[in-house]
């Protein structure tokens, strides 16, 4: 029975795997890995619509309290940085066991702090779930190849999509009927569903790497020398960074700007869930036969139109809500292109390096949308209108297409990721 634990399984990649739930013998399903995606998406943002509530709560400043969101993504990336590696040295599924645990206790904290510091310091360690989210993606480059990864991961970050989608939604009513505290109550109860299926359902799916966590480590100058690794990483950095400038500004603009109610404006936000599902949507039905560098450009540019014409309209003088959040959901719908394929290319990169190559390319993401969130919360002031955060989301956009162009410079030159090019 023990050995079930530690067992890793495989099989030819050209065979479909076969995948029974709570069976640790196959891959794990595909609710699993949406979950556990999902619990660190959950996790960012069920609470934003409540950090007005916060903010009076623990008698502070708005700029205070909205460094929840940009230090959990700052510990979030520095976290990626060593989550990788210590998956590849140790396996996947202990990594991911022990990071739920910590994740239940931060959790606790939170709930129980008495202090607005002492919140933040739990907040930050909240970040540790962020596990759930890397070795995801890293599982299913285990099971696939590249470009049947960037489909995979699409499919699963659609079905994590919806999480985003009414987490806020969900979070604005359990606000207005059982106080701030309730979002953490659920991310308790749903991060103890998901220890448990993790513990039944996921086996191990990479072998143990036989080099020590220095030498682990030490292959970082591998990926960091890859220029093609770094189109990548950038193009999904600058395309998600609008998107977290969002999560920053967002509750701000909501509340001071268009006078939204906690639910109302968790309600607003669920539209940018909605097109990131779309764009994953179509990630996962159309990567494969577009392939992913076509996929990465169309969503860098659906970004770009989509704030730009939302820019255009509020400048015209609309003051519908719809003018801003509306049209945000471009940003969603991007990055839904964007972010599961720009992830496939920075794994197939160096395979073998998949779980280092997706820690370090989520900390890079990451890292810059806590610098962006951090920046959009500052700028953002009463009087200042929507047009800060429109014109961050709109610069961060413009570096995202340019990202993606150096990607297609570098095919040109050095030849396509299948042809055997490593550059």
């Amino acid at each position: 029975m023990d050995n079930l634990r530690t067992k890793t399984y495989s099989y030819p990649m050209s065979e479909k795997p076969i995948v029974r739930i709570f069976d640790r013998t196959t891959p794990p399903h595909v609710v699993t890995l949406v979950l556990l995606a999902g619990l660190s998406a959950l996790t960012m943002n069920i609470f934003l619509p409540s950090l007005p509530n916060m903010t009076a709560h623990f008698d502070t400043e708005y700029r205070l309290m909205q460094l929840s969101v940009a230090l959990y993504l700052g510990v979030n990336a520095v976290l990626q940085i060593i989550v990788g590696p210590l998956s590849d040295k140790y396996g996947r599924r202990s990594i991911l066991l022990v990071s739920i645990v910590l994740f239940l206790i931060a959790t606790l904290g939170c709930i129980f702090a008495t202090s607005v510091e002492m919140f933040l310091i739990f907040r930050m360690s909240q970040a540790v779930i962020v596990t759930g989210m890397v070795l995801s993606r890293a599982i299913v480059r285990d099971m696939v190849s590249q470009d049947e990864a960037a489909s995979m991961i699409g499919y699963v970050t659609m079905g994590m999509s919806v999480v985003p989608m009414i987490g806020p939604a969900l979070g604005g009513i359990l606000d207005e009927a059982f106080g701030w505290q309730a979002n953490f109550g659920m991310l308790i109860f749903t991060g103890v569903a998901i220890l448990v299926l993790v513990w039944f359902d996921l086996g191990e799916t990479a072998k143990p790497s036989g080099n020590s966590l220095g030498a682990q480590f030490r292959e970082y100058p591998e990926l960091l020398g890859s220029r093609r690794f770094w189109g990548y990483a950038l193009a999904a950095a600058f395309a998600s960074g609008a998107f977290f400038a969002f999560l920053g500004g967002a509750p701000f603009v909501g509340t001071e700007v268009y006078n939204l109610s906690p639910s109302t404006l968790g309600l607003y936000f669920g539209l940018t869930a909605l097109g990131y599902m779309l764009g994953n949507y179509l990630s996962g039905r159309y990567s494969v036969r577009v392939g992913i560098n076509p996929m990465i450009l169309y969503g860098t540019i659906a970004v770009t139109a989509g704030l730009t014409c939302s820019f255009l309209l509020i400048l015209l003088g609309s003051t519908h809500p719809m003018a801003f959040f509306g049209l945000v959901s471009f940003v969603g719908l991007g990055n839904g292109m964007v972010i599961p394929n720009a992830t496939a290319g920075m794994l197939s990169v160096r395979p073998h390096l998949a779980g280092t190559a997706s820690g370090l390319g989520g900390a890079i993401m990451i890292g810059g949308g806590a610098a962006l969130s951090a920046l959009a919360g500052a700028l953002l002031v009463p009087g200042s209108g929507v047009y800060p955060l429109l014109a961050i989301m709109l610069a961060t956009s413009a570096a995202a297409i340019l990202s993606v162009l150096y990607v297609l410079h570098i095919n040109r030159i050095a030849g396509e990721l299948d042809g055997g090019a490593t550059e």
